[in-house]
């Protein structure tokens, strides 16, 4: 079997974070969201098909022609034209039963193994308490959509079938939430073909379903009731981290110093080192390369990337410190996600939580959006720079290359 992974997009909600990568490459845990992806789909697939656009070389680089042994290929979605265009892309490679699965979400290996096990086409729902800003999927009252029971039997009798898919409905007739992942046979793509142009000027494949339902294909509805965490925001990557350190066991390949404290999952890579009299309580990463403290303190969820320098008496609680960062002595970092090259000057220190108590909100895409997070600090992009006590307010997202005088309070985005 075939994977098709859509790791296409810009990521443009994740900006300043996708301003210098693909989305699918932002890391979660000790590994990107794509490699997460591929990890969970290799128990059945035999084969990769990557379909890239944005910075497509970056991912070529980070993943090569082939993933744990798995031979991967490439194809370009040039337009970014919708989820059925960027399937449609695999065409000339795919010539059997395939999945198509996002590449920047977090998913469960159960979950592309219960689409292979459909046999034949499938999609996956999973239960949702408000199901309107998703595609909400109807089931078949007779458990089928066509009265030949041939292709009921091809669907499987242990899952019910798709009756209808409707997107963003303001009154949803029910909570099934579609996933975006799906399961196809090798002909599907003379539907792919035909699938119109939508009204949002893309050419989708939730389209395509409604196609083969037309012509009579019995389309397995497979609910997954595991993890599965859409990133599509900054804060969400903070999300997903949390998620992914759940399962974290730790271990430590790294140098510990004999009066350093680890309590809890806590996951010290080769060629990391942890200096005296610093606390970290997991769970939490301290990637290869990376040196903390001495006297520093990590806490809560917290991912100290490669390379990254962690200096003394800093404290990190429950944020991403991403490859090549640098914070300096007495600063802290809470709630926060750091991208790369980013320097702390000495003191710097993020504000998480609002004086009324209230959710902190956050700029994306020009419209102010509630993060539902009671404590969050702030987004930086790749390569700023923070002059010695600084002081950035919770919310704040500073863009590629920013920079702070010493002294300076910011309250407001710069991008």
């Amino acid at each position: 079997m075939y994977g098709v992974v859509l790791a296409a997009g810009r990521g443009t909600r994740m900006r300043p974070l996708t301003d210098r990568r693909p989305k699918p490459l932002l890391p979660v845990g000790d590994r990107s969201l794509l490699a997460g992806v591929l990890d969970a789909c290799l128990p059945v697939v035999d084969e990769f098909v990557i379909v890239t656009g944005y910075r497509g070389a970056a991912i070529e680089d980070a993943i090569g022609d082939s993933y744990a042994g798995a031979p991967v290929n490439y194809v370009e979605q040039a337009d970014p034209a919708g989820t059925a265009h960027a399937v449609l892309q695999a065409k000339g490679i795919v010539d059997d039963d395939f999945l198509v699965v996002n590449g920047d979400v977090v998913i469960e290996e159960s979950l592309p193994r219960s689409l292979a096990e459909a046999d034949g086409t499938a999609i996956a729902v999973t239960e949702v308490e408000d199901p309107r800003s998703y595609g909400v999927v109807s089931l078949a009252d007779d458990g089928g959509t066509t009265d030949d029971a041939a292709t009921h039997e091809s669907t499987g009798a242990e899952h019910p079938t798709l009756e209808t898919i409707v997107e963003k409905p303001a009154d949803p007739p029910t909570n099934l939430a579609n996933v975006g992942c799906y399961a196809f046979e090798a002909d599907a793509f003379d539907a792919l073909e035909a699938t119109g142009e939508s009204e949002r000027g893309e050419f989708e494949l939730t389209e395509t379903l409604e196609i083969l339902l037309d012509r009579g294909t019995g389309i397995s509805v497979v609910e997954y009731d595991g993890r599965w965490l859409d990133v599509g925001r900054p804060w969400e990557l903070l999300e997903a981290t949390e998620a992914v350190l759940e399962d974290l066991s730790g271990r430590v390949d790294g140098e510990v110093a004999a009066d350093a404290t680890l309590d809890g999952e806590v996951l010290v890579e080769a060629g990391a080192r942890v200096h005296s009299g610093v606390t970290i309580e997991g769970p939490a990463i301290v990637r290869s390369g990376a040196e903390v403290g001495p006297n520093a303190y990590v806490r809560g969820s917290t991912v100290i990337g490669p390379d990254v320098r962690v200096g003394h008496a800093v404290e990190v609680k429950n944020s991403v410190v991403m490859a090549g960062s640098a914070v300096g002595h007495l600063a802290y970092v809470g709630d926060s996600v750091i991208d790369r090259e980013v320097n702390f000057g000495a003191g710097t220190v993020v504000a998480n939580l609002r004086h009324d108590d209230a959710t902190v909100r956050m700029t994306v895409k020009g419209e102010r959006v509630d993060t539902g997070r009671r404590k969050l600090g702030v987004v930086l992009g790749e390569g700023v720079k923070t002059g010695i006590d600084t002081n950035l307010n919770a919310g704040v997202v500073l863009g590629v290359e920013e920079t702070t005088d010493p002294g300076e309070t910011v309250t407001r985005d710069r991008r």
